[in-house]
């Protein structure tokens, strides 16, 4: 259903506002560099630190602006069932092709407790669903086993997975079948997600460098694996430098020193990346014949 390359949106802010004039075209130079899908109000697009009715209208101005162009991945994650559930009904009503549901986190859920997460939602949402795990962010992982369970239920489709286990693609590949769109969410290890069955990668370095994402999605597509590795090199201290400090602040620096009218402002308890991370993401920027 979801394949190539597909950034988790930036929300830009200036003064304590959502920035929308530039997001806007945040939104139309992530289509035009390639971008097969767009996933605003994920972790990078600092949802935690939004209200509910600006987590809604950054959605649907998002969808607005993709004029159909390409599907959007809502991010409708919550730590509480039922809000997570209007999540998904407002990105329904706005236009989303699917919703992107991270694991409760600070909760900690059993397995059994996150089946009957998904499985409520599954029930009720008028949308698709991904799952997104991310334990390094929640706290809780996701069995293959559960994953295997959830992954019958027909508005299950897919899922992000930032776990870290590479070799997980393969074994919830096994379980949950080769139609089961197994998404990254860790750009440093597309190309062997990929290779394992994986059909594409929700990302950060997407926001900076959408066209050499979308040319190396592309590549590992159609099994240009040569091309695809000459693309991760060139593109690897970016991703590395873009996780040098809490994320998005690296990101929204790097945003900052490419396009002028793009403020690096983020929310509190987020501030600005440290003077060697800025550094990393400059050398990187230049690696990637960027700057």
């Amino acid at each position: 259903m979801f394949t190539g390359s597909i950034p988790a949106l930036v929300t830009p802010f200036r003064n304590g506002k959502f920035d929308e004039v530039v997001f806007r075209a945040h939104v139309d130079r992530m289509i035009e560099g390639g971008s097969s899908a767009l996933v605003p109000c994920g972790t990078t697009g600092e949802s935690a630190t939004m209200t509910i009715e600006e987590h809604n209208y950054v959605m649907a101005v998002c969808i607005d602006q993709t004029k159909g162009r390409v599907p959007v991945i809502a991010g409708c994650g919550s730590n509480d069932t039922k809000v997570s559930l209007a999540h998904l009904r407002h990105a329904a009503k706005a236009g989303a092709a699917a919703g992107l549901v991270v694991l409760p986190y600070y909760n900690k859920p059993s397995q059994e407790g996150l089946y009957a997460h998904y499985s409520y939602l599954a029930e009720n949402s008028p949308i698709p669903i991904l799952i997104y795990n991310v334990p390094g962010r929640t706290s809780s992982d996701i069995s293959v086993e559960t994953l295997a369970r959830l992954s019958r239920l027909p508005a299950i489709v897919g899922m992000k997975d930032a776990s870290g286990h590479i070799e997980r693609v393969s074994a919830q590949r096994l379980a949950c079948g080769s139609d089961f769109c197994q998404l990254s969410g860790n750009d440093d290890m597309a190309l062997a997600f990929n290779a394992m069955g994986g059909v594409g990668c929700i990302s950060v370095t997407a926001n900076v460098a959408p066209k050499l994402s979308a040319d190396f999605q592309k590549a590992c597509a159609e099994n240009r694996y040569q091309d695809a590795l000459a693309l991760q090199d060139r593109l690897y201290p970016l991703h590395s430098a873009l996780f040098s400090d809490s994320s998005p602040a690296p990101v929204k620096y790097a945003l900052s020193r490419l396009y002028s009218d793009f403020s690096p402002e983020l929310r509190l308890p987020l501030v600005q990346p440290s003077d060697h991370s800025k550094a990393l993401v400059d050398a990187a920027l230049s690696h990637a014949r960027l700057i």
